[in-house]
This record gives C-alpha cells, structure tokens and sequence, in this order.
C-alpha cells in the first residue's frame, strides 16, 4: 500500500516480487511497471512484522542496491523484523504527519498495526494483527485498512490423518471465515471509519473470504460505512468531501492497467531454493544434531520426525528420515516410551534444506504449505497446550534462536 500525504510518500509491507513462504505464496496482482522507482522513491517504508508477505526479501533487495539509506519503521517486538536495528514505535515527520506503530492485543512478540496522521485525516491499517493494541483503537478514523481473507495458515491444510479428513477440514475453514468476517465488520461498526478498503491476498490453497463478503457485511451491520476494494493503480482521495458518494474519491486505474499477473518466474525463484538440496553440509548426517543443538529448542515434552519428501510428499530418494526429542534434544532411533506429545512432518527437501543453509523461519514450511503434519499427544498431562499451539513453539522458535545466535 502506498500513501502520498502531501509532498511525503510513504510505503506499508511492500511486496512488489518474488515468492513468500519459500515458494507457497505468490503475487495474484500485477505490481505497476514503475514499482522499483516507486518503492526507491518513497519517503519512509513501515513494515509490520517478519512474515515473508510483509518482509519481502526480494523487494527489499532491490532497495537496499538502490536506496540504502531509506528509512525503514518497525515495531520493537521481541521477534523483531531485523535483528540488528533498533525498532521505533512511532514517528514525527512534519508538522502535518505523524504515525504511531501498535501492538497486536494476542500476538505483540510479533505483530504491529500502525495509525497514521495527516492534517486531520487518520488512518489506521489493522494488518494481520488479531487484536489490534489489545482492542484500544480510536473512533471515526478517516480510513481503515485491513485484511479478510483468511486462510494464512498451513492449519488445518496440512495436517492429514485421523480426524482431519477433508470434509472436517472444509468445515473448519467454512467456520474460521465466519468468525473472521463478523469479528472484521464488529470491529468496523465499532470504530466508524468514513472508508474501509478490503485489500486482497489470494491464495489458491484453500477457501478464502471475497472482498466483497466484508464489504457486504459491513454495509449490512453499518451502511453509514462507505467501503471500497482497491486495485492495482487505482487512488481513494481523502481531501474529498466524505459527504459526497464515494464514488466521487476514487481514481480508477487507467484503461489499460495490467491488473492480475500472469508470469511468476517460478523457475528463477524455485531453482534456487532446489539448489540446497545437494548443499555439502547435507552428505553429512551430523548436520541434523549440529542444527538443533544450534537452534536451542529444549525442554519441551515434544518428540517430533521428519521425512525429507519430493513435492509430491513422497520419500525423497536417500533423504532424511529421523527423530527429535525435544523434551533433553537428543535424537533417538525410536519414539521413547514416556508419554509425550508426538508430530510427524513430510517437508518439501528443497524448501527444508532451503530454510536451513540461510536460517529462515519454519513458517516457510508451514504456512507456505511446504509440509504435511500428522501428530498426537499420548498424554493429557505432559502439556497445557494444544499440538497445535506446541508446533507453531516450535516452527518460530526454533529459527529464530539460531538467527538471533548467528548474528
């Protein structure tokens, strides 16, 4: 999303290209012709927090070539965006602009949301948090920006076995996007922005909310609320008159804007995650103790296995199958006889080979539906938390140990 706030442009998590999560997740809409000038052009650049969709690290290398003095706002989180600058939670820029960085209410180790101030108009832009400053927002905000679509996750999608067939799964997620949609519309009624654009991040895995499913709830539950869904160049003017039909605010983009890509460059991107594949360190099998004794993930009652697959989630020929403990981190040929919590994951060898030679995070894995996991927990007692809560533990924490000791 780009702001042009007077003489001042300022950029949220761009995205212009490549993949995000390793190779889950790519662009649906086409990124203006311009975009690398734009991007290298603007003022200030805020980036909400270190998922792939919002870190974009192949649009950043494109500005750190071109501009690498461009100021860069993030929130100081304790999994920080970059672990070596110092984050800043708000800002003055002029006397006319000023923003302010949140927390997310459920998630603040990780996730921001941001309001900004221009000559009286504030804007707020929700992002991916799940409460955003623990439900503390101010009202009759000019502009609400936020997300709709659900879905960004590789739960339930990529676990298989016992109960999760593919009709409990689509129930699920039939369930999950209605409670995202009337938690998205309460939220709006609540704090009566004048607009509410739905921005769109499509993913073909599994079922999403439309844009115009919020927007519809939205003008069911407060049709005082003029929303609206923005395309690739098209521009919502806020020193028009609210007053007027909101129709009168919006520039539409020009005739012959490209507006849905069609060319990815798969190869380009997946050809070099495939390169990890025959990395040296992996004809050694005490690679596998050397990693996690790295990351320093221990004392969990969690016994995890991993089977290196193809992309079809076929064991890859001479890959690696093995076990970890997590509860003393050592490596059994066998599942110990204690109870224990118990996760079984088929990785892409590419993607999981990948992630490990440059330090990337298990999202990568799991919410770029990379994996497949089935697991159990033997035991009522050996932990307060859901499997599910224990493996995203573990798919975050581990990496972001080893980065933090890397560096």
């Amino acid at each position: 999303m780009e702001l042009q706030l007077g003489s001042c442009r300022f950029l949220f998590d761009p995205w212009l290209q490549g993949p995000a999560f390793a190779r889950g997740w790519w662009l649906l809409h086409e990124p203006p012709a311009d975009w690398s000038d734009r991007l290298c052009g603007a003022d200030l650049v805020y980036i909400s927090h270190m998922h792939s969709d919002h870190l974009s690290y192949p649009t950043l290398k494109v500005l750190s070539e071109r501009r690498p003095d461009m100021p860069i706002y993030v929130g100081d989180t304790s999994r920080p965006v970059f672990w070596s600058v110092s984050g800043a939670n708000h800002g003055f820029v002029n006397e006319h602009l000023r923003f302010m960085i949140l927390m997310d209410g459920v998630h603040p180790e990780m996730d921001t949301c941001i309001i900004v101030q221009y000559k009286g108009h504030m804007i707020l832009n929700t992002v991916d948090c799940t409460r955003p400053n623990g439900g503390r927002l101010p009202r009759d905000v000019a502009l609400m920006m936020s997300d709709f679509a659900g879905g960004a996750s590789g739960f339930p999608m990529t676990f298989y076995g016992g109960k999760y067939t593919d009709s409990w799964k689509a129930q699920f997620v039939k369930n999950e996007r209605k409670k995202l949609l009337n938690y998205k519309a309460s939220l709006v009624k609540s704090l009566q922005p004048k607009a509410h654009p739905s921005d769109r991040y499509i993913k073909e895995t599994n079922t999403k909310n439309s844009a115009a499913d919020l927007n519809a709830l939205i003008n069911k539950q407060a049709p005082e609320i003029k929303t609206w869904t923005p395309q690739p160049g098209a521009v919502l003017d806020l020193d028009w008159p609210f007053e007027t039909p909101v129709t009168g605010t919006i520039e539409s983009p020009p005739a012959d804007t490209k507006v849905l890509k069609d060319n990815w460059d798969f190869g380009l991107y997946v050809n070099e995650q495939n390169s990890a594949i025959g990395a040296d360190i992996f004809t050694y099998p005490e690679w596998i103790q050397f990693y996690y004794t790295w990351a320093g993930f221990d004392n969990y009652n969690l016994v995890v296995r991993v089977i290196e697959t193809d992309d079809d989630f076929q064991p890859f020929p001479n890959g690696f199958d093995y076990l970890v403990d997590f509860s003393d981190l050592t490596f059994p040929a066998e599942r110990p006889d204690r109870e224990h919590s118990y996760l079984e994951m088929k990785n892409r060898v590419g993607v999981m080979r990948w992630v490990v030679l440059n330090g990337r995070l298990w999202d990568d894995l799991y919410i770029g539906f990379q994996t497949g996991s089935a697991g159990t927990q033997t035991s009522t007692t050996t932990s307060k938390l859901p499997l599910l809560h224990v493996f995203r533990c573990l798919t975050r924490q581990v990496i972001f140990m080893k980065v933090c000791r890397n560096r």
